[in-house]
């Protein structure tokens, strides 16, 4: 069974930088897409950018395109975000989320939370001077 673990948030001026963590552990994370959403308070779950189970197609949302960059480490079965330039808009608790049933290799799935069977329990960053 997999478990999503997210870690790196934290508080951060305006302009500042975050690089959030989504480690895997009870299998591979070869075999799964890889989602990272938001929620902020009072609004509903956002995607935010998601790689393909290749790690070499990717997808962001228009709101944080340029901005932040997901990756993959397969060795330490780890998926990031690192978040440059980041705005009080983008405080929220950040959630990623794996898809086995996605079939295709070598594109991203989409950003919409029903794509995605596991969730990890999030982590919080807030943007505020």
């Amino acid at each position: 069974q997999l478990q999503l673990v997210e870690s790196g948030g934290d508080l951060v001026q305006p302009g500042g930088s975050l690089r959030l963590s989504c480690a895997a552990s009870g299998t591979t994370l070869r075999n799964y897409a890889i989602g990272w959403f938001r929620q902020a308070p009072g609004k509903e779950r956002e995607g935010v950018s998601c790689i393909s189970r290749s790690g070499t197609a990717t997808n962001y949302a228009d709101s944080v395109k340029g901005r932040f960059t997901i990756s993959s480490d397969n060795a330490k079965n780890t998926v990031y975000l690192q978040m440059n330039s980041l705005k009080p808009e983008d405080t929220a608790v950040y959630f990623c989320a794996a898809t086995v049933s996605f079939a295709y290799y070598y594109t991203a799935p989409g950003l919409v939370p029903s794509l995605y069977e596991y969730w990890g329990q999030g982590t919080q960053v807030t943007v505020s001077s």
